[in-house]
């Protein structure tokens, strides 16, 4: 009774048995439609946002959270770059590495592109978890003037190498009156690892920092060192501080950075999916506008009943918009609730499917991930619930715009 009439005549409309069936189901395939929409949308960005992670995880598992490298020549000193990025309390470890591109040559017969990486193996494990990645053979048999080389998994298969196995690593070329002769090293492969990433376990190959300088030529200078944070989103601006502090042209690069059209195509692909699935969304807000042209027309008798007693058009606008309105906030609850429960619980689900029909969906030996991992969002939730009531809304707009045009006289005259 403390309700505003065309609140209430809107509320008493939706708990009413209607007289025409038809209404009802079509009400009903609204409010379905709405949320299966929004169940459909909540469930899948929240598998897109688990890989998202889990990608992003794995990357930065083996690559540093920022790089400070030198411009254009070695950097010298290292060690006392890493002890002044260690006073930084947002750091984590340092480590220094020398990199170059090179070609591989195993045992197929064709060369391998790959970037040789030289690291320190006890400062190496400050920075990433390659130690933890091994499957074959161990990081500390990378010592200094042992020559040995440790390969992702894939680069190995396409080598056609195993442990024990020698290949030739060609890198920079050499200026000589001859002319330019590619430096070339037989190295011994003593470790395979496998990151779950294609950019490592294809194109990276590992070995000791002091047998690279000595290959390259390069003294006791370094490519750079590489930092591993406590917040991985300080990268930026921790590399920068440091860079300022050591007081040379130095460049700094982040995860991000190094990665950006990868995560870029990520982000893009999250949100054309999203805008494909709230389609769904809105073939129940058509079947919402649908019930509400009908729902108006079988009370034309009732609006103008309404209109004699006073209600202005305003008012039975506001009637329908209520009414409709609420048929979208059910229909979105009902399908935040089944969105948010079908992802808690999609593993489950997953599994029980597998078990029911004896197959394997996502098989180890196939994919990196296993599993299906999921992120539930709050913003991607809200987002997609007030689109969802934004639908419903603008879907109620027209309907009870022509229920506010009905002239009560013309509605009356066949009663």
């Amino acid at each position: 009774m403390f309700k505003p009439l065309p609140v209430a005549i809107g509320l008493r409309y939706l708990r009413a048995k209607r007289r025409n069936g038809f209404i009802s189901f079509i009400s009903l395939a609204s409010i379905l439609g709405i949320a299966i929409g929004v169940t459909a949308l909540i469930t899948t960005l929240a598998v897109m946002s688990g890989f998202q992670r889990e990608i992003r995880d794995r990357l930065l598992q083996m690559a540093a959270h920022a790089t400070v490298s030198a411009e254009g020549a070695t950097m010298l000193g290292w060690e006392q770059a890493v002890e002044e990025a260690l006073r930084d309390e947002r750091v984590a470890g340092a480590a220094p590495y020398v990199e170059r591109p090179s070609m591989i040559n195993g045992n197929s017969s064709e060369p391998q592109p790959a970037f040789l990486q030289g690291v320190l193996p006890a400062h190496e494990r400050n920075v990433s978890v390659i130690a933890e990645k091994m499957v074959e053979g161990s990081l500390d048999d990378l010592q200094p003037g042992s020559f040995n080389i440790v390969l992702g998994r894939e680069l190995a298969l396409w080598l056609g190498v195993q442990v024990g196995d020698k290949v030739i690593v060609t890198t920079d070329f050499q200026t000589t009156p001859m002319g330019g002769v590619p430096q070339l090293k037989r190295y011994t492969v003593s470790g395979i690892f496998e990151a779950g990433h294609q950019q490592f376990d294809k194109g990276l190959a590992v070995a000791n920092m002091h047998d690279v300088q000595r290959v390259l030529r390069l003294g006791e200078g370094v490519t750079g060192v590489r930092l591993r944070l406590h917040d991985m989103n300080l990268a930026w601006e921790v590399a920068r501080d440091l860079a300022l502090r050591l007081q040379g042209p130095y460049r700094v690069s982040d995860w991000s950075q190094e990665n950006a059209n990868m995560f870029r195509a990520l982000r893009l692909e999250k949100t054309m999916i999203a805008i494909l699935l709230s389609l769904i969304i809105a073939m129940g807000a058509f079947n919402l506008v649908s019930s509400q042209v009908m729902l108006v027309t079988d009370k034309q008798a009732d609006i103008a009943i309404l209109r004699t007693l006073g209600l202005t058009p305003r008012g039975v606008m506001q009637v329908f918009v209520v009414q409709g309105t609420l048929i979208g906030v059910i229909g979105t609850v009902l399908g935040v609730l089944g969105g948010v429960l079908l992802t808690l619980n999609l593993e489950h689900i997953l599994r029980a499917i597998e078990g029911a029909f004896g197959v394997v969906l996502i098989p180890p030996d196939v994919y990196y991930i296993t599993g299906l991992p999921t992120e539930l969002n709050p913003d991607d939730v809200t987002i997609i619930a007030l689109v969802a009531l934004a639908m419903a809304l603008v879907a109620t707009i027209y309907p009870a715009w022509r229920a506010a045009r009905t002239a009560p006289a013309e509605a009356l005259r066949y009663e």
